[in-house]
């Protein structure tokens, strides 16, 4: 399970060194592969193997012969690329998925749950509720 929130640098090249804590709580059984995808509220998503394949396995059982269903298929799978963790703990984000998710210099790399999310600093105040006692509410409205 991944989760906290840190602050990190995208080298020249498009690389991402992922932060000790969130490198250490990827499954060793996954070794170097992980997925990276546009995700939503232009964030990118960084799934290990076994949580990408869960996520994987719903949406190829959707039906191909609907049109709905195909379209998010289609669009599911063509913002999804395999990235691999160098020895250094390095990721090399395409330039395409840097621009997606506006990352420039300055990354926030957030753990939620099953996934790491990578967030232009900006952006991400914009997706996060700023004042404990409104979490507190949420905490309350969602989770009672």
């Amino acid at each position: 399970m991944f989760n906290s929130s840190y602050d990190a640098k995208l080298d020249p090249k498009g690389r991402l060194v992922l932060p000790a804590k969130i490198k250490s709580a990827i499954p060793e059984a996954n070794g170097t592969t992980l997925m990276l995808r546009m995700a939503e509220d232009y964030c990118l998503a960084l799934y290990p193997m076994v949580e990408y394949r869960k996520l994987e396995n719903k949406v190829k059982a959707l039906n191909i012969h609907n049109l709905e269903q195909r379209t998010f298929q289609r669009s599911f799978f063509s913002t999804v690329v395999e990235v691999e963790l160098d020895s250094a703990g390095r990721l090399l984000i395409p330039k395409t998925y840097q621009t997606y998710a506006k990352l420039e210099k300055d990354v926030v790399v957030v753990g939620n749950g099953i996934r790491i999310e990578f967030w232009n600093p900006e952006q991400y105040q914009k997706f996060v509720i700023p004042d404990p006692a409104e979490v507190s509410g949420q905490m309350e409205k969602f989770l009672s």
